[in-house]
């Protein structure tokens, strides 16, 4: 073979090799269902431990994934809210601050959630890489003892006050539980 047959084939190899394209890669968020939205009052998801076998809210805080009340493009790999589990929904849009919050009751039997649970709090550290799609931040606490939950998805961290988990619901986001 001759010198420039060699540099001909080369050049093509190397021509192919920096031509293909690559899928962009999956963020372990979305791989493991740990990424939710809040669009609407039609369109939401919650976090909740992966496992109805294993639904302590606070032991579940570092595994838990997002559910959605349907298919949802910007929340890939949640997995469906349990029929009936969501008993009510209050959605707001705070234009002002640009955050998003839904509180509500729900029904625990609909998730094996124990009746003692005091619950815990979701929020972009636990679980680790969690996400509200589009926001910079979100905090969720969930009360199986008292069956209701909150969810606030913020563009301003500040809005989303991560370090009340323990005053519950409505000491930290408010809103309405009927």
């Amino acid at each position: 073979m001759t010198k420039s047959s060699t540099l001909t084939i080369f050049a093509l190899a190397l021509t192919i090799l920096c031509t293909q394209t690559y899928a962009a890669p999956v963020s372990s968020a979305a791989a493991s269902g740990q990424v939710a939205a809040l669009i609407s009052e039609n369109e939401y998801c919650l976090f909740l431990p992966p496992d109805e076998n294993d639904t302590d809210i606070a032991e579940n805080e570092d595994r838990a994934v997002a559910f959605c009340n349907v298919d949802i493009s910007t929340a890939p790999n949640a997995r469906a809210l349990p029929s009936g589990f969501i008993q009510s929904l209050h959605f707001v849009h705070n234009e002002e601050k640009d955050w998003v919050q839904i509180t509500g009751r729900f029904d625990r039997t609909k998730y094996n959630l124990k009746d003692e649970d005091g619950g815990g709090q979701y929020d972009m550290r636990a679980p680790v890489g969690a996400v509200c799609n589009g926001y910079s931040a979100f905090v969720q606490i969930t009360e199986p003892d008292q069956e209701i939950y909150c969810l606030r998805c913020c563009k301003n961290k500040g809005d989303c006050p991560v370090n009340k988990s323990e005053d519950g619901c409505e000491s930290v986001l408010g809103g309405i539980y009927d």
